[in-house]
């Protein structure tokens, strides 16, 4: 769980912490995006959020994860049709629609996933 997945890089743990920050955020980013129109998306300093992960494990990391992503999942599969089409704007990357916003946030799970898969 301590081990880089490349020099100077995160750990699975760190990772783990990461997808958990990660999907806390995208919780409260969903559920603006469905109830304003154009809902400006915080950007997420992951570098200044890094050093409080140290304080998690990964045991922990991974049940967050799973509890919120079960319950984003489950707000998507009954949101209003209109999130489809919905316009978000997080300043990092301009103007995206909502579908393109959660294709955008899966990318992000399986990059992880692929570092985890190469410490393994």
């Amino acid at each position: 769980m301590e081990r880089p997945y490349a020099p100077g890089k995160w750990n699975t743990r760190q990772i783990l912490c990461h997808l958990a920050d990660t999907e806390l955020v995208l919780a409260l980013d969903l559920r603006q995006a469905l109830a304003e129109d154009h809902h400006v998306v915080q950007p997420m300093d992951q570098d200044k959020w890094a050093p409080i992960i140290d304080a998690y494990g990964a045991r922990a990391a991974l049940d967050v994860f799973t509890a919120v992503r079960k319950w984003n999942l489950a707000l998507l599969a009954v949101g209003p049709a209109r999130r489809h089409v919905q316009a978000r704007d997080p300043p990092e990357r301009g103007p995206m629609t909502f579908r393109l916003f959660i294709e955008t946030m899966a990318g992000h799970d399986l990059n992880h996933l692929k570092q985890i898969e190469s410490i393994a």
